[in-house]
């Protein structure tokens, strides 16, 4: 019964999938798509990357935004959708600093920069089946700036996995956004563990190589380092 209603689902939900082209701080967006957000490369298909290592899997662009936000320490943020986020799987969220002498406009993220400051996890709903906060709405899921991340520019990252066919190698479906943002009214913080963006995961995974209709909520693991929380 659990392989016929995760078929079911994988078809329904097949059609559906999106894009995060606004940040959203403490109940305010940014003023128009990819304006600080930089646009993916899926901005028309809204297709997922699908291969954790490849180098999409920083922030699926080529190309960087015209603004910086200003986020002060211990905000709130998400993202908005721009379709329903209907698959099942967790939101992440990572800062990377910008080097100093470099700008958060032209600032690619490479290297072992990244840390990870929220995830979310599953719970079952009332079909039996595993659900993520936020999912089935038009918002990512909240998370909070640490309040004691150190002041200065970032790129701030999310990635929402969809693990509706994760059982089969390289067929989880990350949608990511990066964000070009000033941290301020921060603390001395120490942020880590650090990672790079690609080779923090792995195609086999455990939280991306994963059949989720066969398994309890508090046995998923997210991938990618521990979170940072200040």
């Amino acid at each position: 019964m659990k392989l016929l209603t995760g078929l079911l689902l994988t078809a329904t939900a097949a059609q559906a999938h999106y894009t995060f082209p606004r940040l959203v701080v403490n109940g305010k967006a940014e003023g128009q798509d990819w304006s600080v957000t930089r646009m993916t490369k899926n901005a028309q298909s809204k297709q997922g990357v699908e291969n954790p290592t490849s180098a999409d899997i920083r922030c699926y662009t080529s190309q960087t935004a015209a603004n910086v936000m200003t986020v002060p320490a211990g905000s709130t943020i998400h993202y908005i959708s721009t379709q329903q986020i209907n698959h099942p799987g967790p939101t992440q969220y990572y800062l990377a600093k910008v080097p100093s002498g470099s700008s958060a406009k032209t600032f690619d993220g490479s290297g072992a920069v990244w840390f990870k400051i929220s995830t979310t996890m599953p719970t079952m709903d009332s079909n039996k089946q595993m659900v993520w906060p936020a999912q089935n709405t038009y918002e990512t899921s909240n998370a909070t700036i640490p309040a004691n991340t150190p002041n200065g520019e970032y790129l701030l990252r999310v990635e929402q996995i969809a693990l509706h066919m994760a059982s089969r190698p390289n067929q989880a479906q990350f949608y990511i956004a990066c964000s070009q943002i000033q941290i301020t009214g921060g603390g001395s913080g120490n942020p880590g563990p650090l990672v790079s963006l690609p080779g923090a995961y792995s195609s086999n995974d455990p939280g991306i190589l994963v059949d989720i209709w066969s398994m309890q909520p508090d046995s998923y693991k997210p991938p990618g380092p521990a979170v940072w929380s200040g």
